[in-house]
């Protein structure tokens, strides 16, 4: 595995060593002890979740906050998505900042997103099938978000706005503040 660090502390993104042949392919997906000495993290995961969603769907920006905070590993199964992050952690020089990367099931790139950490991903294939390993267990009433448009991150979406799809509750998050303070177990 190639662990490549980004402009924002402990954001990571994971690039595997792929074996292929006339067979097919093999490759460590996740490996507990390269991760720690690479990264100097040493996470956890408690929970694996997938979804599968159409082209232009757009899921975030999202969060849990308080002691259910998550980091998170994702990566694609099938076809393509734009992974963005946005940095809400309070003391962080990179505090307000965003980071966007494609990743694809061709690619195979996965990114490591700490706790403190917005997150989003839009829909850029036909399907795409959405893999990711979470830290800490899900808690409905943790959960919190961005609106995807607001005008202070300046995320460049790599669709047009009228062809994304959100859910009802992804169209009403609140803009991101840069004076609030956004609670988080790191």
């Amino acid at each position: 595995m190639k662990f490549i660090e980004t402009p924002i502390k402990d954001l990571w993104i994971i690039e595997p060593l792929v074996f292929e042949d006339d067979r097919g392919y093999f490759f460590e997906s996740f490996h507990q002890a390269s991760f720690k000495k690479y990264t100097g993290l040493n996470t956890q995961f408690v929970q694996d979740n997938e979804s599968k969603s159409s082209k232009g769907v757009l899921r975030g920006l999202h969060f849990q906050q308080g002691e259910h905070a998550q980091a998170k590993l994702v990566r694609v199964l099938e076809g393509e998505v734009q992974d963005v992050v946005v940095d809400l952690r309070k003391d962080s020089p990179t505090f307000g900042q965003t980071f966007s990367l494609v990743i694809s099931a061709q690619n195979r790139l996965q990114m490591f997103v700490p706790r403190g950490f917005a997150h989003s991903f839009l829909v850029l294939s036909t399907t795409a099938v959405f893999s990711y390993k979470c830290d800490n267990f899900y808690n409905k009433e943790s959960e919190s978000g961005i609106r995807y448009s607001c005008e202070h991150l300046n995320i460049n979406w790599l669709l047009p706005q009228s062809d994304l799809i959100l859910s009802e509750k992804d169209k009403v998050l609140p803009f991101f503040d840069a004076h609030k303070h956004y609670d988080f177990a790191i």
